[in-house]
C-alpha cells in the first residue's frame, strides 16, 4: 500500500551545520547498513522516504477562525480538518504538499467562498494536525476518497506538490466528468524522479535500489512507475489547470512537460519563472489565475 512522497530533507537547503551533520551521519549509517544487508538497508530508506522531518503546526491563520472543524479517520488515522461555507451547492477540498499544511493556502479560502464554494481542507496523516507518523500516496489518496464520500461529492480541487499526485489516484477511483475542475500547482508528477533525488541526496548505494523498488512492490503490489501522474491522466476527465515553475528543484519541469507533449485537451498549462516550488502558489498571479479558473 506504499509509494511514497518526495524528499523530505531536500527542502532544508541551504542547510545549517546541525543539519549538515545529521545528513552526514545518515548517509555514512546506510553506507554501513548497505554492506551487511542490502535488503535492511532498503527497508531502511524507505522508511526515511515515508517520513516527514517538520511537523511542529504555525498558528491558525484568521480565516480558521470562521471554519467549522472537522474529524474523522482513514486507515484508522485521526484526520483534522476544516469547512467554510457549508451547505452549498459546490464544493472545493484544498491538498497541501509534502510537509505542509492546510493553513497554508489560507489565502485561497475567501475567494473560493464568494465564488460560492463550500471549501473543505485537511492536513493529510502525518502532517499538520492529523495524527500518523508517515505519509504514502495510497494513504493520501485514501483520505481524499474518505473525503468525497463522507463529505462531498467535490467538484473542484487545488492540489500541491505531493498532494497532486494522491489527487491523480484518487481520481482513476472517483465518478467524474467534464464539469469537474482541478488546479495542479507543481505537482509530483512521478514518484521515480523522486526516488532518483532521494538516492543522489542521501549518496545511496544503488546496488539496494531493487530491493527499495522490492519493497514498494511488496507493500502495494505495484511498481514505484505505477505512481504517475502522465500514467494517470489518461483516467482523467475533469477540466484541468497545471502550473508550474522553471526553477522548481523539487519537482522537475521537465516531468510536466512530457505530460504536456501527450497533448491532452482537457489540461492546460502555465510555466512560471523564478517562484520556485513552494512560493507559487503564493505568488498573486498564480492565486488569481487559479481562483478564476476555478
Amino acid at each position: 500500500m506504499f509509494a511514497c512522497c518526495l524528499l523530505p530533507i531536500a527542502y532544508f537547503c541551504p542547510m545549517k551545520l546541525a543539519q549538515r551533520l545529521a545528513i552526514g551521519y545518515i548517509r555514512t549509517k546506510f553506507k554501513l547498513l548497505s554492506a551487511i544487508s542490502k535488503k535492511k538497508a532498503a527497508e531502511q530508506a524507505f522508511r526515511l522516504f515515508c517520513s516527514p522531518q517538520r511537523r511542529k503546526p504555525k498558528k491558525f491563520p484568521k480565516i480558521f477562525s470562521e471554519a467549522e472543524t472537522l474529524q474523522f479517520k482513514t486507515e484508522g488515522i485521526l484526520i483534522n480538518g476544516w469547512r467554510w461555507n457549508h451547505p452549498a451547492p459546490r464544493k472545493a477540498l484544498i491538498l497541501h504538499g509534502f510537509e505542509s499544511s492546510a493553513i497554508n493556502f489560507d489565502r485561497y479560502v475567501r475567494p473560493l467562498m464568494r465564488k460560492g464554494y463550500e471549501v473543505l481542507a485537511f492536513d493529510a496523516p502525518g502532517h499538520g494536525r492529523s495524527g500518523g507518523q508517515f505519509i504514502n500516496a495510497p494513504l493520501y489518496r485514501k483520505m481524499i476518497t474518505d473525503i468525497h464520500k463522507k463529505y462531498g461529492p467535490v467538484q473542484s480541487f487545488l492540489a500541491h506538490s505531493f498532494g497532486g499526485l494522491a489527487l491523480a489516484l484518487a481520481l482513476e477511483e472517483i465518478s467524474h466528468d467534464e464539469g469537474y475542475k482541478i488546479a495542479l500547482v507543481a505537482p509530483a508528477t512521478e514518484t521515480s524522479t523522486a526516488i532518483d533525488s532521494f538516492f543522489r541526496f542521501l549518496k545511496l548505494d544503488e546496488a539496494i535500489r531493487p530491493e527499495f523498488e522490492k519493497v514498494i512492490i511488496r507493500k502495494g503490489g505495484l511498481s514505484p512507475a505505477w505512481y504517475s501522474i502522465r500514467r494517470a491522466m489518461r483516467h482523467i476527465r475533469a477540466k484541468v489547470l497545471w502550473i508550474h515553475d522553471q526553477d522548481d528543484a523539487v519537482t522537475p519541469l521537465a516531468d510536466a512537460l512530457k505530460v504536456r507533449e501527450d497533448n491532452h485537451p482537457n489540461v492546460s498549462f502555465m510555466i512560471t519563472e523564478g517562484l520556485g516550488h513552494r512560493r507559487i502558489y503564493r505568488e498573486n498571479n498564480v492565486t488569481k489565475k487559479i481562483i478564476d479558473f476555478l
